[in-house]
């Protein structure tokens, strides 16, 4: 009686057989590949020129710098599959029911020209997977960005030597590493945006509200070259400290000037955030920067949130000491996962002198008042149809105690409409 096969046995033989037949398939399709005359003794040659030839393609690589000498081709391709790109691309329309004779809203920095279509920023984003904290590792991360609002967002080369402007359209660019001591010391070196502002300088793309609010303006600075190092006591308390060049300075330093800043970042629950942040920026011709700032944020639900910022500044240069201070305030309510709305107040206040510099040409405060305020009302719709597109309508009210500081009269309406594709 012939025995029946096993199931184990007929697996084993349904293995052999397609393994013998991926073998008939590799090598008779090898084989024709090489022609009816090929020999294997020809094949393993032709191998070993091949193998020479990528070596020394991989040599030139190298010694052009496009690949670590050291590195392999696996660990090359494993990090530039950890690199990411993103950004945003963002418009609007705003229109001032006061209609400025110039054409354009004193004070109001995010568009060009009043009642007309803004290309506000285009952004790309390029970086590498997020450093570990547990060991030596590395990354970096650069964007640039164009667009109406960019002279404002990125800082222009000028000030650099032989009127450098090969900066103007970079917001940041950093070398980032990680120190294996205690929980990470995270180091940054490079181009990086300032430490102050509740509000990103993203606009809408990352604010509850699409325009800026002025204290984004007149207290915080422009992206500067500098150095960074930030260390995490526990999960609820870290430090930041940074050198750059000067809140003012930007990429290149045209003095031996420089600013020191730190943060002591409180995170007492998943709910509070403050950031408790101080500088003192020393300039040539005995000019100086000091002051203090906070800022922060409460959760209460899910669905309801607020943030707020207060800043101290003190600008000190010989015959002349100005003050400024401000405060605002943000809340937003999200009723349902495409539906919110936002609210913010400002208030900026200078005890000597007109706030700060123009904003744009042409479209800065006008009055010869010695000191005084400016402040902001918005209410902001935040519609998200689907994940990667919001859509911000706006309406926005700013006044002053400068006398006729907003185009001869000392308030403004402004509404209009931001859009932003996120990818």
């Amino acid at each position: 009686m012939k025995k029946k096969p096993t199931k184990k046995s007929l697996r084993t033989h349904k293995r052999l057989v397609t393994v013998g037949a991926c073998l008939g398939v590799i090598v008779s399709g090898g084989m024709a590949a090489y022609g009816q005359t090929a020999t294997m003794a020809d094949m393993e040659k032709q191998n070993q020129d091949l193998q020479k030839r990528l070596d020394a393609l991989e040599d030139l690589v190298k010694k052009e710098g496009l690949m670590p000498s050291g590195s392999t081709n696996k660990s090359v391709m494993s990090a530039m599959n950890q690199v990411t790109i993103g950004g945003f691309v963002q418009a609007s329309y705003f229109y001032n029911t006061q209609r400025p004779a110039s054409g354009q809203s004193a004070s109001y920095l995010w568009n060009t020209k009043d009642n007309s279509f803004s290309l506000n920023k285009f952004k790309l984003t390029v970086a590498s997977a997020p450093v570990a904290t547990d060991k030596w590792d590395a990354g970096f991360r650069a964007s640039l960005m164009f667009g109406d609002d960019a002279p404002d967002l990125n800082t222009p080369g000028a000030n650099g030597t032989g009127g450098n402007t090969s900066f103007n359209d970079l917001r940041e660019a950093y070398v980032e590493i990680n120190v294996p001591i205690g929980t990470g010391l995270d180091i940054k070196a490079g181009e990086l945006i300032s430490l102050l502002n509740w509000e990103s300088g993203d606009g809408g793309a990352a604010n509850p509200n699409f325009s800026q609010g002025y204290q984004w303006w007149y207290t915080g600075n422009g992206p500067s070259a500098g150095i960074q190092g930030t260390y995490n006591f526990t999960d609820k308390i870290g430090l930041t400290v940074r050198v750059d060049n000067g809140l003012y300075q930007g990429p290149v330093d045209n003095n031996q000037g420089k600013a020191f800043s730190g943060s002591i970042n409180l995170k007492p629950t998943d709910k509070l955030w403050i950031n408790l942040i101080g500088w003192y920026d020393s300039q040539p011709g005995d000019s100086s920067t000091s002051g203090f700032s906070s800022i922060g944020g409460f959760q209460f639900t899910k669905e309801f949130g607020t943030g707020y910022e207060v800043d101290y500044f003190h600008f000190a240069a010989p015959g002349t000491d100005t003050d400024l201070w401000s405060v605002g305030g943000w809340a937003w309510y999200n009723f349902t996962s495409k539906v919110g709305v936002a609210a913010r107040a400002d208030y900026v206040s200078q005890d000597n002198g007109l706030l700060g510099p123009a904003v744009r040409p042409g479209a800065g405060l006008s009055s010869t008042d010695n000191g005084g305020a400016l402040g902001s009302l918005t209410a902001t719709i935040n519609y998200t149809p689907v994940p990667y597109i919001k859509i911000q309508p706006e309406v926005r009210y700013d006044y002053t105690t400068y006398s006729g500081g907003l185009n001869g009269k000392d308030h403004q309406f402004i509404i209009g409409c931001g859009a932003t594709y996120m990818f």
